[in-house]
C-alpha cells in the first residue's frame, strides 16, 4: 500500500495546522511555503479537506482555511479515504480463501486508521523535539 501524494500533503498540512492554537486562520500561500507543498496542488487538497467537513474557509482580509475538527478527532483513515479511498488490497478477488485473508488484512489497516489521529503524529513531533540529557 502507498499513499497518494494527495494524501500525504492532505495530513501534512492538517499537521502544521493542528500545531496551532485554536481558530488560527491558514492562508494557502503560507501553509505551501511552510510544508513545501506545491501551491495549486495545495488548494485542491484544502478544497477537498473543505468539502469533506475538516476546514472552513474565509474570504477577505485575514481570511485563509482553519480547522473545524479538532486534531485529536481527525483520524488517518478519514483523511486517506477522502483522497485515496478505502484501502482494498485485493478488490473483486475470486478465490474465496485469499479474498478472506486480505480482508483480515483489510480490517487491520482500517483498524489502525481509524485508531491513529493527527493530534497523535503532533505529539510525536514534539516528543522528538524535547530530548532530555538529564541523568
Amino acid at each position: 500500500m502507498k499513499l497518494s501524494k494527495k494524501a500525504e500533503y492532505a495530513l501534512r498540512a492538517l499537521v502544521a495546522m493542528g500545531r496551532e492554537r485554536e481558530g488560527t486562520n491558514f492562508s494557502i500561500q503560507d501553509l505551501a511555503r511552510g510544508e513545501g507543498i506545491p501551491l495549486k496542488f495545495l488548494e485542491q487538497i484544502l478544497l477537498a479537506l473543505k468539502n469533506g467537513g475538516l476546514l472552513k474557509s474565509k474570504r477577505g482580509v485575514g481570511g485563509g482555511y482553519q480547522l473545524v475538527t479538532r486534531p485529536e478527532r481527525i483520524t488517518l483513515g478519514e483523511v486517506v479515504a477522502l483522497f485515496d479511498g478505502p484501502f482494498d488490497p485485493l478488490p473483486g478477488a475470486e478465490h474465496v480463501a485469499l479474498s478472506e485473508m486480505f480482508a483480515d488484512l483489510r480490517d487491520q489497516v482500517a483498524r489502525w486508521f481509524g485508531d491513529h489521529t493527527i493530534a497523535q503524529i503532533i505529539e510525536k513531533e514534539r516528543s522528538r523535539e524535547t530530548v532530555s540529557f538529564e541523568i
